[in-house]
């Protein structure tokens, strides 16, 4: 009985530690699949502050956001691009500094995202601002970001962001924009400090719809407040609708149009029986909006250059020696490494939707 007995125990001491053995393996394993998968995944945060995975190296970035893709240009992304946009795709700007932009796919039916179209382009990342498209991808099973944004605080940091996500030297040339973007922010500052005057500002968004404009809220607001004017319209939002009457009220100061040259926007506005009657347009202090790799007044990176153009337009005496031509060559010099032309420079700062 106890011979049976130690027979039984030896049994039971082989068993345990056999299971204890086998714990302990399968704590290794999973210990060593967590550190594989920490090795190849990292954790980012975008703007909506959602945490996404996305792959340690990042090569193949679907860019679904107009905007965004001139940030990519900008931190030396565009040959990790495999999908884009046909609007950036027919950029002649966009062109002429990245003639391989060409050759992206645009997984577009109009403005339909076509699912199985990005996934042909394999991408690690997908960058967008569309909150369908970010579900759509997201469906997908692609890592997704959301870098969408409405102030210079949000600039920067979706700036950074896309910087994180691209990686290599991306956060360096990310930190060389910031401090121009300050540089540049408090150079309009200082210039102002003792003026008082903000002239009221009215901003059409093109100079087809002159009853689409861009109020409080926006971007838009954001650099017209940084350039020492204020808003005509007290009306929150991007590209919303207001009545001739309720324009014609607001009385600006100055009148600026996006996608339109200066004589475009001009024309356009002396063709409008009431608003021809503002004293902007009666005094010409109406301009067409630079354009340049994306759009200066929307979401663009350029807002660095935009801010020092829109402060010249609305305080000119305070900025007489700011050579706007220097300071758009010296930064597509610095960031898209590309020498405009005179010609070119002042074309993009005229509102030219091409360089020639």
């Amino acid at each position: 009985m106890k011979k049976t007995r130690r027979i039984l125990l030896g049994l039971a001491l082989i068993i345990g530690l056999s299971v204890g053995a086998g714990c302990r393996s399968t704590a290794s394993k999973s210990k060593t699949a967590n550190a594989s998968q920490s090795a190849t995944t990292r954790t980012v945060t975008d703007m909506s502050g959602t945490k996404v995975k996305i792959p340690t190296k990042v090569t193949r970035v679907a860019d679904l956001w107009h905007a965004n893709n001139q940030v990519v240009l900008l931190l030396g992304g565009q040959k990790k691009l495999v999908a884009t946009t046909q609007m950036i795709k027919q950029s002649p700007w966009f062109k002429t500094i990245d003639p391989g932009i060409s050759r992206v796919t645009a997984p577009f039916a109009g403005d339909d995202l076509q699912t199985e179209e990005l996934l042909k382009a394999k991408p690690d990342v997908v960058i967008a601002a569309d909150t369908a498209q970010v579900k759509q991808a997201r469906k997908a099973k692609i890592p997704t970001i959301n870098a969408m944004y409405q102030t210079f605080a949000g600039l920067r940091q979706s700036v950074n962001l896309t910087a994180q996500v691209l990686g290599g030297t991306a956060p360096k040339i990310a930190k060389a924009y910031q401090k121009t973007l300050t540089t540049n922010l408090n150079d309009v500052k200082n210039r102002l400090k003792d003026v008082t005057f903000k002239p009221k500002v009215l901003h059409f968004v093109n100079a087809t719809n002159l009853n689409q404009v861009d109020g409080t809220g926006t971007i838009v607001n954001e650099w017209i407040k940084a350039a020492g004017g204020q808003n005509a319209l007290k009306q929150k939002g991007n590209m919303i609708s207001v009545t001739t009457e309720t324009l014609a009220k607001s009385d600006p100061d100055v009148i600026i149009v996006g996608s339109a040259t200066t004589a475009e926007a001009r024309a356009a506005l002396k063709k409008n029986a009431v608003l021809s009657k503002l004293t902007a347009v009666k005094k010409n202090r109406v301009y067409g909006n630079p354009q340049g790799t994306f759009p200066w007044d929307r979401y663009s990176a350029e807002e660095a250059l935009q801010v020092l153009w829109a402060a010249k337009k609305l305080h000119p005496d305070q900025f007489q020696d700011l050579n706007m031509v220097a300071k758009t060559k010296a930064f597509y010099q610095q960031f898209y490494h590309y020498q405009l032309s005179t010609a070119q420079a002042n074309r993009l700062l005229n509102g030219a939707s091409s360089p020639k």
